[in-house]
C-alpha cells in the first residue's frame, strides 16, 4: 500500500478591506502611543522622586514603607530606574543612627 499524497492547502487571498482595517488599527495604536502634553500622572516613580528631592532626602525605611516593596527592590529601583534610566544622581549617606538616607543631588 502506498501513502496518499499530501496536497498543499489553498492560499487564502485577503481582500482590500481587510488590509485597510489593519492599517487603520496601526494608526489608532500609534496615536495612543503619542504622549500627551498634559501633566504626567502621579505614580510611585514620581512620588518617590519627590521624596528623594526633599531637603533631607528619604531613609530606606521610609521608601520601603511607602512602596510596600522589599529593601533590595527599593535599592534596585534607585539604581536602575532613578539612576540609570532617568539619569539622576542619587546620593547615599549613612546617618549617626546607622540608617541610610538617599537624596537626589541638586
Amino acid at each position: 500500500m502506498s501513502k496518499p499524497k499530501k496536497t498543499k492547502a489553498p492560499k487564502i487571498i485577503k481582500d482590500a478591506a481587510a488590509k485597510t482595517s489593519k492599517a487603520a488599527k496601526r494608526a489608532t495604536s500609534a496615536a495612543r502611543k503619542v504622549k500627551s502634553t498634559a501633566e504626567p500622572k502621579s505614580n510611585k516613580t514620581t512620588q518617590m522622586v519627590e521624596l528623594l528631592h526633599r531637603e533631607n532626602g528619604a531613609t530606606l525605611d521610609e521608601l520601603v514603607t511607602f512602596t510596600g516593596w522589599n529593601a533590595n527592590s527599593v535599592r534596585g529601583f534607585l539604581s536602575g530606574t532613578v539612576g540609570k534610566k532617568m539619569g539622576l544622581k542619587v546620593n547615599s549617606t549613612k546617618g549617626e543612627d546607622g540608617k541610610r538616607k538617599y537624596q537626589i543631588a541638586s
